[in-house]
């Protein structure tokens, strides 16, 4: 069983990207639930709480309030990382920066709902299986026709024998491999 985080007011608050004053709110409101002492919020049993007494009328306002919170992060950290080359009065330098950065996350934001990129987890996840089977698949490949192989006394058959068996394996990989990475893909 894990440990009841308790924070303050303030730190809760941080933590959840919300003004204080929103916290005094919730606590007038009775919803937050506080440590023994009544000084720290129980982190765990307060968000559970206002979840379930959240209005659902007002989710319309807490996705606007969400997406203002995640463009003021954008924001930030544009100003905050994007390298400056101008001096810094040069306040159309700084809008032009902005814009680029702006447009370059609505660019990748398109291409992700449009499906032209994928989260990068579930590639190396596809890959990795992709190489184990590949791989499992050669190892295999000597026990299964070593008996052919050992009957053939004639070098030309037997590199028949082997090129063809070895192309079967790869083809049976190339199908199942396809298989796995377009259900993976598409997860």
């Amino acid at each position: 069983m894990g440990e009841t985080e308790y924070l303050t007011r303030k730190e809760f608050a941080e933590s959840q990207g919300w003004s204080p004053s929103y916290v005094t709110k919730l606590a007038q409101q009775q919803r937050l639930v506080l440590s023994p002492c009544g000084k720290k919020v129980n982190v765990a049993a307060t968000l559970a709480r206002i979840g379930k007494t959240a209005d659902p009328s007002k989710e319309g306002v807490r996705h606007r309030h969400e997406q203002a919170r995640i463009q003021r992060d954008v924001y930030g950290a544009i100003h905050s990382d994007a390298p400056s080359t101008a001096d810094p009065g040069d306040y159309q330098g700084a809008k032009a920066r902005r814009e680029h950065y702006l447009a370059l996350l609505a660019a990748a934001e398109y291409n992700k709902v449009c499906g032209e990129t994928v989260e990068r987890k579930r590639v190396i996840d596809a890959a990795f299986l992709y190489g184990r089977l590949m791989r499992d698949t050669m190892l295999g490949l000597p026990k299964q026709i070593a008996a052919d192989l050992a009957a053939i006394s004639d070098p030309w058959e037997l590199e028949r024998t082997l090129t063809d068996s070895l192309r079967k394996a790869l083809d049976d990989i190339a199908k199942l491999g396809e298989d796995d990475l377009n259900k993976a893909m598409t997860q």
